[in-house]
């Protein structure tokens, strides 16, 4: 078993991970970026926004992105958010799967640090939407990131007054940082990864980016190649470890029943006998190759039953047109009765924060983003199931994930649209390798818990818990 699965916390070297700012900047002097890097990046970024304002705003808005996040974004935040000016932690968590990674985190933090409030930020209108649903009982508020502008990023400093701020996987933001570090507040890089495809770009840029990770308190890593890419870009390594993946611990401490979360399964009531393909968090350019896989197994199980997930909300029209026009009856999960059969040959996922439990129906489940190239989704909400696990070449989002569960023969991956048919139609032919796969793919989850504890091993190393009765409504910022 390779070291992922094993579980294993690992420092990069053995120098304290402790010392002071002042002594950070003597030991590493880079850290104190030059301003004219600074100003560069400012020009580029404001260039960028600029430019791009036009379709960032279009797509927000297709995406159901509500007025008020447009304010949320310059650093507008409500006075509501934190009336009295209380110490908080913050927490940004790009999208859904980010979002779902963390809500142990949060839950154990509250726990931690009783004192502070706690804050968490989204990128995404699923991930706000997410946040909102699952976190309620977690976090004083929810709100959109701010753009990574001086005088914005300086206006939800003053407003949240963070003593702690955690980014999720791969989120540098230079001035946010710098600023966090300019007031003394700790910035920890949490369920880190580096992407195979994201690095080069790093590494051209590791003059500036060795600077800016200076301004990181600890990179807590999901596996032994994300740290070895953040020390390249030129993080201290005695403030790197692998801490593993904090998705295996949100996914096997998940509480199918909590707050309702079980109650999709009500509107798909399918008889154990039949087959269900369940294809999750599918983008654009994957669906007809799932839909044309599917047609196979149905001609092989007549009463085959495809349940598809789109991964953004404004592709659902388009996967129900595109089902339909291959000659399925199609229907939307939200236009299905309770209590009943879906009788169509497709149901399209219309709904958010659902498809982890639907995957527990799957005869066999294909996890999408991974046919095309934009890095693959979560495989460990299907393997918590035990479900036997289809996914496609691209999966660099995931790469350490991925690479163990085919290291310990508890996934499928294919290469190309005509081996995900012949998949397909193999897995459900066959019940045992179908069990065999399940129980590998469950094993693996199970065998690397523990992120979670170390994760939080390294919050506390920085920033140790002072003990307060103080609790906190939770707040919702429109």
């Amino acid at each position: 078993m390779n070291d992922l699965a094993k579980g294993q916390t690992r420092r990069l070297d053995s120098t304290s991970s402790n010392a002071d700012n002042s002594a950070c900047y003597e030991r590493f002097p880079y850290a104190r970026a030059a301003p004219s890097m600074y100003l560069a990046y400012s020009l580029l970024f404001l260039v960028v926004a600029v430019l791009g304002s036009p379709y960032f705003l279009y797509r927000a808005l297709r995406r159901g992105a509500p007025a008020g996040s447009i304010r949320q974004r310059l650093g507008l935040l409500p006075i509501s958010l934190n009336l009295d000016s209380e110490p908080s932690i913050w927490i940004h968590a790009v999208s859904v799967g980010e979002v779902l990674s963390v809500r142990p985190l949060a839950a154990a933090l509250r726990q931690r640090y009783p004192s502070l409030r706690l804050y968490v930020s989204t990128t995404t209108v699923t991930g706000q939407q997410v946040a909102r649903q699952t976190l309620q009982q977690e976090v004083d508020g929810v709100f959109y990131f701010p753009l990574d502008v001086v005088f914005i990023v300086r206006r939800v400093l003053d407003a949240l007054r963070p003593k702690l701020l955690l980014l999720v996987e791969n989120e540098i933001w230079p001035h946010l940082l710098r600023e966090c570090r300019r007031r003394g507040v700790k910035a920890l890089i949490v369920n880190g990864r580096i992407s195979e495809r994201s690095f080069p770009r790093y590494r051209l840029g590791r003059p500036f980016f060795r600077r800016v990770l200076g301004d990181v308190d600890r990179f807590c890593m999901q596996g032994e190649e994300s740290a070895r890419r953040v020390i390249a870009m030129g993080a201290d390594p005695s403030r790197v470890t692998v801490t593993g993946s904090l998705k295996f611990d949100a996914v096997a401490g998940a509480d199918p029943h909590l707050r309702g979360r079980g109650r999709v399964l009500r509107f798909l009531r399918t008889a154990p006998e039949r087959v269900v393909v369940v294809a999750g968090s599918t983008m654009a350019g994957e669906d007809l190759p799932v839909l044309r896989a599917f047609r196979r197994v149905k001609a092989a199980f007549p009463d085959a039953l495809l349940i598809v997930a789109p991964r953004h909300a404004e592709r659902f029209d388009e996967v129900v047109r595109l089902a339909m026009n291959e000659g399925f009856s199609t229907v939307r999960r939200t236009e299905l009765p309770i209590d009943a059969a879906p009788r169509a040959d497709v149901v399209v996922l219309d709904t958010i924060g659902e498809l982890a439990q639907v995957y527990q129906l799957a005869t066999v489940a294909f996890v999408g983003g991974s046919l095309v190239e934009t890095g693959g989704h979560n495989v460990l909400e299907p393997a918590v199931h035990a479900r036997p696990i289809v996914f496609g070449p691209h999966m660099s989002n995931f790469a350490e994930i991925a690479q163990a569960f085919m290291s310990n023969r508890a996934a499928v991956q294919v290469a190309s649209s005509r081996e995900l048919e012949e998949g397909l139609l193999e897995l459900v032919a066959d019940p045992v390798r179908r069990a065999s796969l399940g129980a590998a793919a469950k094993a693996l989850v199970d065998a690397n818990r523990g992120a979670l504890d170390r994760t939080l091993d390294a919050v506390v190393q920085v920033l140790p818990p002072v003990r307060s009765a103080t609790i906190h409504p939770f707040r919702v910022v429109h």
